[in-house]
């Protein structure tokens, strides 16, 4: 877990890959529910028999926006920032290059962007690049930009 403690400090590391989060399991109840959550129930979701006959990945895959929305919970095991305050602003980009089979396990890759200077605080911007354990295509790609308040 990398702990920054000032806007200061994440000027420092503008260009650089400043952290690498944990994995992330991927099973089908993970689908299920986001899937529940969204009404996305799309067959190459959900069902796994389909799947395994007419589905060219051999298997249901995960969401692109299932793979998207892990992006909290991957910033959260790999950085803390000591700011009292931090919220999500938006998405400048996003690519979803490559399926994330049933099963498998995604880690995010963050390289920081940007930082600007606010009231109160920073907006930063990362590049975080999720990949799939045994892969070398990334499975999405995105710049996410947060807000911090010092």
């Amino acid at each position: 877990m990398r702990e920054i403690a000032s806007v200061e400090e994440l000027k420092g590391l503008i260009g650089q890959e400043v952290v690498v989060s944990d994995w992330v399991g991927i099973s089908q109840e993970r689908v299920n529910l986001f899937a529940e959550a969204t009404g996305d129930h799309q067959w190459i979701h959900l069902d796994v028999e389909r799947c395994r006959k007419e589905s060219p990945f051999g298997g249901t895959i995960a969401h692109g926006f299932l793979t998207l929305s892990l992006l909290p919970m991957i910033t959260q095991s790999a950085i803390t920032m000591r700011a009292k305050m931090g919220v999500n602003y938006g998405l400048n980009k996003v690519r979803f290059m490559a399926p994330v089979p049933v099963g498998s396990k995604v880690r995010g890759r963050m390289t920081l962007q940007e930082v600007e200077d606010i009231q109160g605080g920073a907006q930063v911007t990362w590049k975080v690049t999720i990949e799939r354990e045994g892969s070398d295509k990334p499975v999405c790609v995105a710049e996410s930009i947060a807000r911090h308040y010092w």
